[in-house]
């Protein structure tokens, strides 16, 4: 686990988008389990009631659960939730924008499907 803190967002959210990554990039598979918070808490020097807002988010999306006296579980399905909320934020903050500036320079369509392939094989 590493985490390169980002001033500009609460520590809390940066938690639980470490976690999605590690579901998404297979290395927390389903029904496997999450560390506590406390090992959040010591890993990344904060407070354990900071890691475990950002644990409780991902509860709260159905994305965890907890298994009473044991812990905290990636659920299962989780994976695909997570793939398809990332591709809808990926088309609202890249697609979207990528779109409206090309519409703004006069980029046609096909100019930027060009773009995107050149992109594509760098």
């Amino acid at each position: 686990m590493s985490l390169t803190m980002d001033d500009s967002r609460p520590i809390f959210v940066q938690i639980a988008e470490r976690i999605e990554d590690d579901i998404i990039e297979a290395r927390m598979p389903e029904e496997s389990q999450v560390p506590s918070t406390n090992q959040f808490a010591a890993f990344y020097q904060i407070n354990p009631a900071t890691a475990a807002k950002g644990v409780n988010l991902l509860v709260d999306q159905g994305i965890l659960y907890k298994k009473r006296g044991i812990g905290m579980f990636v659920a299962e399905g989780a994976r695909t939730k997570l793939m398809e909320k990332r591709k809808e934020l990926f088309y609202e903050q890249y697609v979207v924008a990528m779109v409206k500036e090309a519409e703004k320079l006069g980029i046609t369509v096909e100019q930027l499907t060009e773009m995107v392939r050149r992109g594509g094989k760098a």
